[in-house]
């Protein structure tokens, strides 16, 4: 169970504190406790979810260890490519959704090295891609953000100077 102020992952929200542990008092069933959450990087709403839902996706933030080692393995991360483009839709929103940070940094790595490739030729991502990867970005340098102590603006730079390769992600 988590406790307020702690940091977690909600969905594609990304990162969102515990504001607040209780019981909905206009509910029917005055017995379940919710957790209410507020996005950390859009504080324009708040979130209740049922403590005890099996259905909630929500996961802690990672630790700075975590993290860092992460980083150190971006160089080796497998890409995930297919030309058909259906299937490659599906296959990344599936990697957006998971909610793994894994997943993420093997999406934006698929795109990033794509988007690289076109660029010699002239070209540009398509839109669904771009969005895909901009995404996935946004979730992981969100939860980056946090575990380091830095802005979401900051964590391209971090990774850059962390990983020798200058692996962008």
């Amino acid at each position: 169970m988590f406790k307020i102020n702690d940091y977690v992952i909600y969905g594609l929200t990304g990162v969102c504190q515990i504001t607040d542990i209780g019981k909905d008092e206009y509910a029917k069933d005055n017995d379940t406790q919710y957790y209410v959450l507020t996005p950390v990087f859009s504080s324009n709403m708040t979130i209740r979810l049922p403590v005890n839902s099996r259905k909630v996706r929500m996961r802690p933030v990672m630790t700075k260890e975590q993290v860092l080692d992460l980083i150190a393995t971006m160089p080796e991360q497998e890409t995930l490519w297919t030309d058909d483009d259906r299937q490659r839709s599906a296959s990344f929103q599936t990697a957006l959704r998971s909610g793994k940070s894994e997943e993420w940094v093997k999406l934006i790595k698929t795109l990033y090295t794509e988007k690289e490739t076109r660029s010699t030729m002239g070209k540009k991502l398509t839109k669904t891609d771009e969005d895909l990867m901009n995404n996935a970005e946004r979730q992981l340098y969100q939860e980056f953000a946090i575990a380091l102590g830095i802005s979401p603006d900051e964590v391209l730079d971090f990774i850059q100077k962390y990983v020798p390769e200058k692996v962008k992600a």
